[in-house]
């Protein structure tokens, strides 16, 4: 019983640790800040974004650390409010535009690259000023990425359930695994940060491919994936969420995942113009669905969908199948695994991956399951 109720102690406080530790760059200060999310674009056009938002100052009497400190900077995290209308400068080499923020804080800026950036980088600085009424001035930057002109693969992957395991009938457990059990590295399926490197590598392991990730998480987590990402050696990308949650009366709902996440993704073969593109996805969603339709739509785009199996209803698995079917005609084909290991052997078998990384993800599954069975 005390065993249970010290664990119970431990995952709240380091559940709220966590939760604070966004509010800790303004030092207590409050005031206006200014957070840049990874920008993404091609050698044509480039994107841009963030949010702007007001917070409270942490007051005086608050201790600088322990649990009273995570409890007022979770709090001061609630009440921060979106800074409506701020005007926000962004630089990308010799390339500027100004924009303003929209009602919930929002800033997403389209720079047409009319001066080019050097091409012998993929990751290049943005410089962004922020002015709004009864605010100093704010400067910061972003890291914009943007894939050298000789690259011949994009990949595009959901998050939930395909990454990590987010299942939403066990978010409890989730938790509980991460914050008390010490499982960071095992939130992540087994062989994805492999699987994952090798796809950003490529077959010959010196490649630096662009991998974009999908969530149906509102913006508000970004900096949760970002910790999570880190922690289990996966590429970082940009991270493009589904949905816009700031709603109106015009506009109650936030909009359908599968309805969005098919626009990001034809969004992104249009900027990635004729590059070959390989899509990550769960059975448990829409993703197989979706997928097909894009496969339909760009036939000679699509090489490869691999789709991880997360559960064993049968009449989903048989409704994949004859997804499966329906792509036969194209150059593409799905592949539903149950791990990270069978996608890597088939990305090897196609091409797509060498056989350093093929090796990389075996050693990982094998790890991770002899690490369970400890």
């Amino acid at each position: 019983m005390k065993n249970g109720l010290r664990q119970i102690s431990h995952f709240t406080k380091r559940l709220l640790h966590v939760a604070a530790s966004p509010m800790r760059r303004d030092h207590g200060r409050g005031g206006m800040v200014v957070h840049p999310y990874r920008g993404y674009g091609s050698q044509h056009e480039a994107f841009v974004m963030g949010r702007v938002y007001q917070q409270v100052a942490l007051g005086r009497v608050i201790p600088r650390r322990g649990a009273l400190r995570d409890t007022a900077d979770v709090a001061r995290r609630v009440l921060r409010r979106g800074v409506v209308r701020a005007r926000v400068d962004v630089n990308l080499g010799k390339n500027h535009r100004q924009v303003v923020t929209d009602r919930d804080g929002y800033f997403n800026v389209r720079l047409t690259l009319e001066s080019p950036l050097p091409i012998d980088v993929s990751w290049h600085r943005a410089d962004i000023e922020v002015r709004a009424e009864g605010h100093p001035l704010v400067r910061t930057h972003s890291e914009v990425y943007i894939p050298p002109q000789e690259t011949d693969l994009l990949v595009i992957s959901d998050i939930d359930d395909t990454v990590m395991f987010t299942g939403v009938a066990e978010k409890l457990k989730m938790l509980y695994r991460l914050f008390v059990k010490k499982a960071e590295r095992r939130t992540a399926f087994p062989g994805v940060a492999a699987l994952y490197q090798a796809l950003h590598r490529g077959k010959s392991g010196k490649q630096e491919r662009p991998v974009l990730y999908v969530s149906r998480g509102p913006w508000a987590i970004y900096e949760m994936l970002e910790a999570f990402f880190q922690l289990n050696r996966i590429p970082v990308g940009p991270i493009l969420f589904l949905r816009e949650w700031g709603l109106s009366w015009r506009h109650p709902w936030p909009r359908r995942a599968e309805d969005h996440k098919r626009e990001l993704i034809e969004r992104m073969l249009r900027l990635f113009e004729d590059m070959p593109c390989v899509l990550v996805g769960d059975s448990g969603q829409h993703d197989p669905e979706v997928y097909a339709d894009i496969v339909s739509a760009y036939p000679e785009r699509i090489v490869a969908v691999y789709i991880r199996r997360v559960d064993k209803d049968p009449a989903r698995e048989a409704a994949i199948n004859r997804l499966r079917e329906k792509m036969a005609g194209s150059a593409c084909e799905l592949i539903l695994a149950e791990d990270s290991l069978k996608m890597a052997q088939h990305a090897f078998e196609r091409g797509l991956i060498s056989t350093h990384g093929q090796q990389a993800v075996q050693r990982d599954v094998q790890r991770q399951a002899e690490s369970s069975e400890g």
